[in-house]
């Protein structure tokens, strides 16, 4: 099965503020303004500017990697990719 890698902004190219259970991420290169619940910084966190691959990350985040899980991560990468905050590499 391919397992696609995925990679985070650079943490210096991201400003993030904590407000009250959510996370605002202003991306530089962007210019654009995120507001993130949770797992989303988590997962953003963990990936860092390394390139992992779901495997990987679901091992980082400490999450089980069954039928349940991995779709759910992928779909959150998937968000992710489509709002810039995360590219495939």
């Amino acid at each position: 099965m391919d397992d696609p890698r995925f990679a985070a902004p650079a943490p210096d190219t991201l400003i993030s503020v904590q407000l009250d259970g959510l996370v605002a991420l202003y991306d530089r290169a962007s210019a654009m303004t995120h507001v993130l619940a949770e797992p989303v910084p988590e997962i953003l966190e963990a990936l860092g500017p390394s390139a992992l691959t779901a495997t990987q990350l679901l091992a980082g985040l400490d999450l089980p990697d069954d039928a349940d899980t991995r779709p759910a991560l992928l779909a959150r990468l998937e968000e992710l990719e489509s709002s810039g905050l995360v590219r495939r590499v």
